[in-house]
């Protein structure tokens, strides 16, 4: 039986780093928010209600309309669970489609930074939270993505506080880039291992 594990956690969190270090161990890593968009792009029932909701402007030109779908969402949460109630079903059957399509590997791996907030944490039979300290977060992010302090801070504020998800999870990864991740990422191998 595969056991599969999800990696969540914030904003530079290191889940990224977390699912590389998984893919070059083997481990075959379903990463949800990449899914989420190829999705949307490819799948004709999202299209329809994505423009019953939003209107045909938001696939402009076959493309979709990146800032007029993010002006929604982020509008108010009930804008966003609406989407969030397009988008996540096909998420859900695509990613279960994909373990079934893995089901010879021992482990496989659901990267998430929303696993816990869009109930894919039922899809797994392990929660990993990456952990880094809040400041080390918005660094490595503004050098990421070359965003400012701010708009850092403002896309933490959006997500679930970091505390709350480590509560949840089965397994906390430590990646204050004081602790080595290795290590930490082959322990957690070795003990799913075991089950």
């Amino acid at each position: 039986m595969t056991i599969k594990v999800g990696i969540t956690g914030g904003i530079g969190s290191g889940k990224s780093t977390v699912c590389r270090l998984l893919e070059l161990l083997g481990i075959p890593v379903y990463t949800a928010d990449r899914e989420s968009k190829r999705l949307t792009l490819v799948d004709g029932g999202i299209r329809r209600e994505l423009v019953s909701l939003l209107g045909r402007k938001v696939y402009e030109g076959g493309k979709l309309n990146k800032p007029l779908l993010a002006a929604y969402l982020f509008a108010s949460p009930g804008q966003a669970a609406r989407v969030n109630a397009i988008i996540h079903p096909r998420v859900r059957q695509d990613f279960r489609r994909w373990v079934s399509m893995h089901d010879a590997s021992p482990i496989v791996a659901m990267e998430s930074a929303i696993l816990i907030e869009s109930g894919f944490a039922g899809e797994v039979d392990v929660v990993v939270t990456v952990s880094a300290p809040q400041d080390l977060r918005v660094r490595r992010v503004v050098r990421r993505d070359a965003a400012s302090p701010a708009q850092v801070m403002r896309c933490m504020d959006s997500q679930m506080d970091e505390s709350e998800k480590t509560g949840r999870a089965q397994t906390v990864l430590v990646n204050d880039g004081c602790r080595a991740l290795i290590p930490q990422v082959l322990a957690l191998i070795a003990s799913l291992s075991q089950k």
